[in-house]
């Protein structure tokens, strides 16, 4: 059977697509050259790198606890639960929330509280005893010196003041590397390792491996676009619910002060009403008290002209006006009037 002779042209490959059919990720300029100056002091960087490295993560803790022999048995890089950059678990069991924190402000003491209590906060199951918790270590590596003292690292753990600092032991720890540190001990050339956009210049083989991993091959680079795309992503969308609840706060608030304000102008409004209103009801009791006081008018008269209706419950009464004159209610007077006949000697029953 003779088989069809090929054209000789190569059958183009779908956009977007390799000869192998992987999605090709078309790399943008600027990502690279991102990528290009990036550090493990920038946080996404890190954690990309990281992301399936524990020999990386296990070296890093080495070089922080000073302790050679731990071995790292669990680690995850952007922890989902809490979101912590880095998660690792020792042979031991000890847990460490590595985070890199290039800004004074992300690194305050309540912050790593916050961590400390975050790692404690499912370690239990229900009814299981206190004893099984965790040794924790929430662990800042700061590009500047935050605590000011010139040291490599700043260990803080509880003490008992009145037992001579003596440690409480309850196995919760926090400390703050040095980023700025230029000393020579292995913390310091750990630091010039994460403030390196170079990986020839690392001191430390791992590390040099896996940053130039990232930066120097194309796999890498694909990957490191992608990530850094996501991230970019995940806080616009970050960014766009932030400025959701404080546009809902602020309109709560501006809806609350123009509601005040508004009742502020309905509260003068009615105050003006009812200061018109009790002028008027004052004038008239005037009115009223000279008109009754001089004998102008009959007590009928007054209560026409003045508005002043003697009204009430149905009672029959006899009254001594001024003059002798007298005037008989079927009515209690209203107030107006009582207060009119009080306060001009009128008031007699008969």
């Amino acid at each position: 059977m003779t088989k069809a002779k090929h054209n000789g042209r190569r059958k183009a490959s779908a956009p977007g697509k390799t000869r192998a059919g992987r999605s090709a990720h078309v790399m943008n300029p600027e990502c690279l050259a991102l990528i290009e100056n990036f550090r493990l002091m920038d946080d996404t960087f890190m954690s990309k790198c990281l992301e399936n490295a524990p020999e990386c993560i296990e070296l890093i803790l080495q070089i922080i606890l000073g302790k050679k022999d731990l071995k790292v048995v669990k680690s995850q890089t952007e922890y989902p639960i809490v979101r912590f950059d880095v998660f690792a678990r020792d042979s031991e069991g000890k847990e460490y929330d590595i985070e890199i924190q290039r800004a004074k402000d992300g690194a305050e003491p309540k912050r790593a509280r916050y961590n400390s209590a975050l790692m404690d906060a499912n370690a239990l199951k229900s009814g299981e005893d206190f004893d099984k918790l965790r040794d924790t270590y929430v662990i800042f590596i700061t590009e500047n010196d935050v605590m000011g003292g010139g040291k490599d690292a700043y260990w803080i753990d509880r003490t008992v003041r009145e037992l001579g600092g003596r440690t409480f032991g309850d196995g919760t720890h926090i400390i703050y590397v040095n980023g700025a540190t230029h000393s020579k001990s292995d913390i310091g050339k750990l630091m010039h390792d994460f403030l390196c956009s170079n990986a020839a210049e690392m001191y430390f083989d791992i590390l040099k491996r896996q940053v130039s991993q990232f930066k120097n091959s194309e796999e890498g680079r694909h990957a490191m676009c992608k990530a850094v795309e996501e991230f970019a992503e995940r806080r616009a969308a970050e960014s766009k619910a932030e400025g959701i609840a404080e546009g809902k706060r602020e309109g709560i608030a501006e809806g609350k002060r123009e509601g005040i304000a508004e009742g502020k102008r309905e509260g003068i409004a009615e105050g003006k009403r009812e200061g018109k209103r009790e002028g008027k009801r004052e004038n008239m009791l005037a009115t009223a008290k000279r008109m009754l006081k001089d004998g102008i008018l009959a007590l009928k008269d007054v209560a026409r002209y003045t508005g002043l209706e003697p009204h009430g419950t149905a009672l029959k009464r006899r009254t001594t006006l001024a003059g002798g004159a007298s005037a008989s209610f079927t009515a209690e007077p209203s107030d107006d009037w009582k207060q009119l006949f009080e306060t001009t000697c009128l008031w007699r029953t008969g």
